[in-house]
């Protein structure tokens, strides 16, 4: 059998690239997507010691046009997307009264509306077929309100609301996709250094207390290792899951039970 072709957007680093990992070590090849190139390709270089064929891009994704384009390139290359992993994001918060809107607006371009650029991408240039999944790396933050990160909350909500939204839409259509989220709690990754960082500011504390906080308020006690995520997107692509859609699934140490 012709191997499956993975797209990951947010490919360079953290889960990103624990998820373009796990992939090329379950036999599939790999368009990484991200906008720094070289980290892209110290990434690919990694993934073609397992075999995998990879193809880097460099794109902005909150840029719909580029989207479209990178999409047909990758299609291009290896003749259609089988796995689409949805995982560009980013942090951002702070008071709301606060904030200003360039930062919401940010916050909601990388974290949402790209996800819809390049899903729609997919599904209208793609190439996919039955047995295609749509993975969205969403956050138990869109599960449940954050204190100080009202933008990415609202961001991570609208991610599970279209991972819905769209499973539905597509069992009931016949087409065989399934669209599914994984929601983290605190992963360790340089993103989870910023945001702890971030709350020592606001919190009054260093940032070794705020490490602790945070830490306490996860039930077994610790963040979220990446590839503790990448194995839930390598069971939603696997046959196991065909029953599976229009859900979002927590990665999270119990940090939520919803």
């Amino acid at each position: 059998m012709a191997k499956k072709t993975a797209l990951i957007t947010g490919a360079s680093r953290g889960i990103g690239a624990a998820i373009s990992l796990r992939l090329a070590e379950e036999g599939m090849n790999c368009v990484l997507v991200a906008r720094e190139q070289a980290a892209l390709q110290t990434l690919a270089n990694k993934l073609s010691e397992k075999g995998c064929e990879v193809l880097t891009i460099s794109c902005d994704v909150t840029d719909e046009h580029a989207v479209n384009g990178m999409v047909k390139q990758a299609v291009e290359h290896f003749g259609r997307i089988d796995v689409l992993v949805n995982c560009a994001g980013r942090g951002g918060g702070g008071i709301t009264q606060n904030l200003s809107t360039d930062l919401w607006r940010d916050v909601i371009n990388t974290n949402l509306n790209s996800m819809f650029y390049v899903t729609h991408a997919v599904l209208n240039h793609g190439k996919m077929s039955a047995g295609s999944n749509i993975i969205n790396i969403a956050s138990t933050g869109g599960k449940q309100g954050v204190i100080h990160g009202a933008p990415y909350s609202a961001s991570k909500h609208g991610m599970v609301g279209f991972t819905k939204a769209l499973g539905l839409e597509l069992a009931r259509n016949g087409s065989g996709i399934t669209v599914n989220a994984v929601c983290p709690g605190f992963v360790e990754t340089d993103m989870a250094k910023q945001v702890r960082t971030n709350y020592a500011r606001l919190w009054q504390v260093d940032e070794a207390e705020a490490k602790r906080c945070i830490e306490e308020r996860v039930p077994i006690g610790r963040y979220i290792e990446p590839d503790e995520v990448a194995a839930m997107v390598a069971y939603l692509t696997s046959p196991l899951a065909k029953g599976v859609t229009a859900q979002a699934l927590n990665v999270c140490g119990g940090l939520g039970n919803y």
